[in-house]
C-alpha cells in the first residue's frame, strides 16, 4: 500500500441525511469514519421548510437540518472531505481473508474495511433543445433555491410528483404567474400536496395547470424567454412566454462508479436487502441511492442508521474471526 493511501474502518460516500446519520452512528461507535461528501447539494439542502421530520413542531429548514446533522457527527469524530468519489474498487486483502475497498477522490486513494454508499440521486432532465444551453440562465432544477430571483416574473414547472408540487409552491410565493405542466391527466404527488396546488390553481391568473402536455424545447437568446409545448392527445403545439423553466421530473441515482461491482436495478438504484446490505459483504447502501419508493428524509436517516449498525457488526465479526 502506498504511503499516500490511507486506510479506515468505515468510509461513507455521500453528503445527505443518510450519510450524516451513518457518520454519527459509526463515529459514536469509535470507528473513526471518513465521509467523502462530494460537491453536489443533497436534496434536503435544496429544500426550505421540512414539516415531516419528527422532533420539530414548527418544521425545520432543510439546509439547517443537514448542517446540524453534519456538526453532530463531527462532534463525535467523523472526518469529512469535500471531494467527489471518482472510482470504487474491491481489492484483495493480501493475507487477510476479508476484502478491502478502495475509493479514489480528489486525486487521493482511500481504503476501508467497510463502505456505506449514500450518494443520493440527481435531478433528471428532459433532454430537449435549449435545456442545457440555458441551464443556469433560466433553466433550473431547484425552484426552492432560485424562486426569489423570479419575483414578479412568469415561470413554468414540469412534473407531477411531490417535487413538482414543492417547486410550484416555492415559485408561487414570488412569481407573477406559474405554469405547471404535466404529461398525464392526474398528478402522482401525495394527496396533501395535490390539494394545495389544486386549491391555488383556482386562480388561473396566478397558477395554471396544463394537462396532457410535453415540453419540447426551451426558447431564448441570452436567457430563457419561453418554451414550446405539445398536447399529447391533439398533437397541437404552442409557445408559452416564461422567464424561468424548472425541471421537477424525478431523479437518477448516482451509482455510475459502482455499476461494475454492486448489483443495481434497471433504474440504476442499488439493490439492498432489509438490512441495507448489498451483494458485496462489507458494503451497505442508504438513502435515495437505494430507495426508489419513499425518498423521505426520515427513511433516509433510518437507512443511514441501519447501515452504520450493520457496518459496526461486520467489523466486530471480522475482529472476532481475527481476519484483520
Amino acid at each position: 500500500m502506498s504511503d499516500k493511501t490511507k486506510e479506515f474502518d468505515v468510509i461513507i460516500i455521500g453528503g445527505g441525511i443518510a450519510a450524516h446519520t451513518a457518520a454519527l452512528y459509526t463515529a459514536r461507535a469509535d470507528l473513526n469514519p471518513l465521509v467523502i461528501a462530494g460537491f453536489e447539494p443533497d436534496q434536503l439542502s435544496l429544500t426550505t421548510l421540512v414539516e415531516n421530520f419528527p422532533g420539530f413542531e414548527n418544521g425545520v429548514d432543510g439546509p439547517k437540518l443537514i448542517e446540524n446533522s453534519k456538526k453532530q457527527a463531527q462532534k463525535f469524530g467523523a472526518r469529512y472531505i469535500q471531494e467527489n468519489a471518482d472510482s470504487f474498487k474491491i481489492i484483495s486483502g493480501g493475507n487477510k481473508k476479508s476484502n478491502l475497498f478502495e475509493i479514489e477522490a480528489g486525486g487521493k486513494t482511500y481504503r476501508s474495511k467497510t463502505v456505506i454508499i449514500s450518494t443520493g440521486a440527481s435531478a433528471r432532465k428532459l433532454k430537449i433543445p435549449g435545456e442545457d444551453k440555458f441551464f443556469g440562465r433560466g433553466v433550473s432544477t431547484c425552484a426552492v433555491c432560485d424562486a426569489a430571483l423570479y419575483k414578479g416574473k412568469i415561470t413554468a414547472v414540469v412534473g407531477g410528483g411531490d417535487s413538482a408540487m414543492e417547486e410550484t409552491l416555492a415559485l408561487y410565493k414570488f412569481a407573477k404567474k406559474v405554469y405547471l405542466i404535466h404529461r398525464r391527466e392526474e398528478f402522482r404527488a401525495s394527496k396533501i400536496m395535490q390539494d394545495r396546488i389544486l386549491k391555488l390553481s383556482k386562480n388561473k391568473d396566478k397558477l395554471e395547470i396544463i394537462w396532457n402536455t410535453e415540453v419540447t424545447e426551451v426558447l431564448g437568446d441570452k436567457k430563457v424567454t419561453g418554451i414550446k409545448i405539445k398536447n399529447i392527445k391533439t398533437n397541437k403545439t404552442s409557445e408559452i412566454k416564461t422567464d424561468g423553466f424548472f425541471l421537477a421530473i424525478g431523479h437518477t441515482p448516482n451509482t455510475s462508479i459502482f455499476k461494475n461491482e454492486i448489483n443495481l436495478d434497471k433504474e440504476g438504484y442499488i439493490i439492498t436487502d432489509k438490512l441495507s446490505r448489498t451483494n458485496i459483504p462489507g458494503v451497505y447502501a442508504a438513502g435515495d441511492v437505494q430507495d426508489p419508493v419513499f425518498k423521505q428524509a426520515i427513511t433516509s436517516a433510518g437507512a443511514g442508521c441501519q447501515a452504520a449498525i450493520q457496518a459496526e457488526r461486520y467489523i466486530e465479526h471480522l475482529k472476532a474471526e481475527r481476519k484483520y
